[in-house]
């Protein structure tokens, strides 16, 4: 067997291309192998910040033959175009054969192809992958004809075997590939020869290059825990900040330096967003009370003077950019305790949120008024709820902000503790942007999830009224997460909103302030309601996705009453699925199937007008029987809706199985008799009736 090993050896590839460059080559490289008929039982890609690297073993010597038919003109064709047919397929006409496909006589080569050698395989697939190579960004050099992401210096290409390795015969954009490649370009710069993928990766350590990528995450993050636990401190996790150093890095050295005093009382957050930010360090905090005091640095090297010398420029550096963070800190709360948050927030009017609506002063106070309104509901106290939405944003102006915009909230809630705000509004500050994202954390502070929801109903209904609703993947607005952003709130904190009034107040609050009614062809405010809720209901339908709720079940509930009280329709949702999956729910929804069926099927009466059952009318004990379950069942329902017990409603349901089976096995609904028939409709229309209480059955797919 055969294995083949390729690298590509540049100048510096950007560390966030590198894993998607090495996942992409492999691909690519695997299915042009598969296309020529080499199959790659094992094979992996790698990178570093020079180079790519593919290796594969367990190819065969050679490609297999091949051997295709192709079908040529029918039988009756004439002598031209059976001439034309062999000299394309290059055989003999006694070497056709006829066979008959759908009815008719056809022409059939059979070609037999004998395999190409692996090197001449290979060759090709590199160039074509190489060539058109899927880069981001890409570049010419010099009188190169390849577009490569940095120059490309070399091309190491060979197959090994048993008997010894051969270079394969290629060039691409003047470079010619070889068996020879280089380590690190200070430590180690002298080319060395590769044999096998275990000779290269060997001969590279020894030449200070750690080739696997994710080899050199778990050092950094090992040495740099080492370096800290021995001084009694611990790193601040962050692993996407290790994944981008170690694509900077062939061989990674962790060094631990010293913050300047004098840096050390501004809030942790930013040192390690400016340490972060500008110099790729990992901050250092003391587990005794979150202070960040030291930071850890990765150099490409090791240093004859044990990395004095790279810590000394490095501290300067940050010495520097601190300074000007610090600059920026002290100068906000100068302007704080002078002015105070809201006078901080009265300059959001120089801010523009949209062209059609508005300025973020204007923002703030809709959600002021929101906040005060939905504040009931989430049981926090409105004037408090309204004190905190006044200077949630007021921190977008700050000098730190405008330096680190991934501060916001964070810098909020320490301008307020430094005003000693108390009651929840340092804390909504900070977590009303909260949750970002499917696995982030949902607040639970009242006025938190609170102001949270005010601020998202507010850019919902501003961008579904001026007719900006995401369209496929188009969100330029992230409105898509907002939408998720208060499903989250609503469920997990468990708050009674109906959305329907909370969005007219949403919008009202635009109406006050003169915004949508001034947009041309501006929907209305039913249209406005209609259409957020529809977009809530379908990003909840995703988020219950994962908790294997079915699409059918959900739009059932949807169709019920109550549909846009969130945590009521999750709860009624789980319970009707579970139900479903039971004996009771299948018979059940059998049962209703068939009532459902029977009334569509009638078009010579006016369903609406049949009216209640008349018991004097029942000729059979299962009318009857059917007629009190229904009864019992619907003051059942309005208990359990009552209660807002979707468990209990559906245990209701669960009753009326069997008062439907008996109903259907014994009494003939399409009698003869006009009047027991109208009656006997009766009863299956309170059927379908009280069934809606909890859910329109009718769209349950299975």
């Amino acid at each position: 067997m055969t294995e083949l090993l390729l690298e590509l050896l540049s100048e510096e590839i950007p560390a966030r291309m590198q894993k998607r460059a090495a996942e992409e080559l492999e691909k690519k490289l695997v299915g042009g192998l598969a296309e020529s008929g080499i199959l790659c039982p094992q094979s992996a890609s790698f990178s570093t910040p020079r180079r790519l690297c593919f290796v594969a073993s367990g190819l065969p010597d050679k490609c297999p033959d091949r051997v295709t038919s192709r079908r040529g003109p029918g039988a009756e064709a004439p002598k031209r175009a059976v001439d034309g047919f062999l000299r394309s397929t290059g055989l003999e006409f006694e070497q056709l054969e006829i066979r008959e496909e759908k009815g008719r006589k056809y022409f059939f080569a059979t070609i037999h192809q004998p395999g190409k050698s692996i090197d001449e395989v290979v060759a090709h697939v590199v160039c074509d992958t190489v060539l058109k190579f899927p880069w981001p960004k890409s570049m010419y050099w010099g009188n190169a004809t390849l577009r490569w992401i940095r120059p490309l210096h070399s091309i190491l290409c060979i197959l090994s075997d048993d008997v010894g390795h051969r270079i394969v015969d290629l060039e691409i954009g003047g470079v010619r590939a070889g068996d020879q490649s280089m380590g690190h370009p200070f430590m180690a710069a002298e080319k060395f020869f590769a044999k096998s993928f275990e000779d290269y990766e060997s001969k590279l350590r020894k030449a200070f290059v750690v080739l696997n990528a994710s080899e050199r995450s778990e050092r950094i993050r090992r040495d740099a825990e080492n370096l800290a636990f021995a001084q009694g401190l611990e790193v601040v996790e962050d692993p996407d900040l290790v994944e981008e150093v170690a694509g900077l890095v062939e061989w990674p050295v962790v060094l631990m330096g010293d913050i300047d005093r004098e840096f050390l009382e501004m809030p942790p957050e930013v040192l390690l967003t400016s340490m972060r930010h500008h110099q790729k360090f990992f901050s250092i905090r003391c587990p005794a009370d979150g202070r960040i005091v030291k930071f850890s640095t990765v150099a490409d090297i090791d240093a004859a003077d044990g990395g004095k010398t790279i810590l000394a420029g490095n501290q300067k550096v940050l010495k520097a950019r601190l300074s000007d963070a610090m600059f920026f800190w002290r100068n906000d709360l100068r302007t704080i305790k002078k002015i105070g948050l809201d006078g901080m927030g009265r300059r959001l009017e120089l801010v523009n949120f949209h062209g059609q609506l508005g300025n973020m002063a204007e923002r703030v106070s809709r959600i002021e008024s929101l906040a005060r309104e939905l504040a009931e509901a989430s049981g926090c106290d409105a004037d408090t709820a309204a004190r905190a939405a006044r200077v949630v944003k007021s921190d977008l102006v700050s000098e730190m902000v405008t330096e680190f915009p991934e501060l916001q909230g964070v810098m909020g809630r320490r301008y307020a503790q430094a005003l000693s705000l108390k009651n929840g509004i340092p804390e909504a500050c900070e977590q009303h942007y909260s949750p970002q994202g499917p696995m982030d954390r949902v607040p639970t502070s009242p006025v938190a999830v609170t102001v949270g929801i005010a601020d998202r109903l507010d850019q919902l209904a501003g961008f579904f009224g001026i007719g900006e609703a995401p369209t496929g993947s188009r969100d330029p607005f992230a409105l898509r997460r907002a939408a998720l952003g208060i499903i989250r709130l609503v469920i997990e904190n468990n708050i009674r909103l109906p959305l329907a009034p909370a969005i007219r107040c949403a919008i009202g609050e635009y109406g006050r302030q003169g915004k949508l009614g001034k947009v041309e062809g501006n929907p209305s405010a039913d249209t406005i309601v209609e259409s957020i809720i529809e977009f809530v209901h379908e990003r909840l339908k995703v988020f219950l996705r994962d908790q294997e709720i079915r699409y059918d079940v959900i739009n059932a509930c949807i169709a019920a009453r109550r549909a846009d009280e969130l945590p009521l329709l999750v709860d009624r949702a789980r319970s009707l699925d579970a139900f479903l999956k039971s004996g009771d729910g299948i018979n059940l929804l059998a049962g209703f199937r068939r009532a459902n069926n029977i009334l569509e099927k009638v078009d010579d009466l006016d369903l609406q007008a049949i009216g209640e059952p008349k018991s004097s009318l029942f000729r059979e004990q299962e009318e009857l029987n059917l007629s009190r379950a229904l009864d019992e069942a619907h003051g059942g329902l309005e208990r359990a809706e009552k209660l807002e017990n979707s468990a209990d409603a559906v245990l209701v349901l669960a009753s009326l199985r069997r008062p439907i089976d008996e109903f259907f096995d014994n009494v003939l609904v399409n009698c003869e008799d006009i009047e027991l028939r109208v009656n006997r409709l009766s009863l299956l229309q309170h059927v379908r009736a009280t069934c809606g209480v909890v859910a329109d059955l009718s769209k349950i797919k299975t």
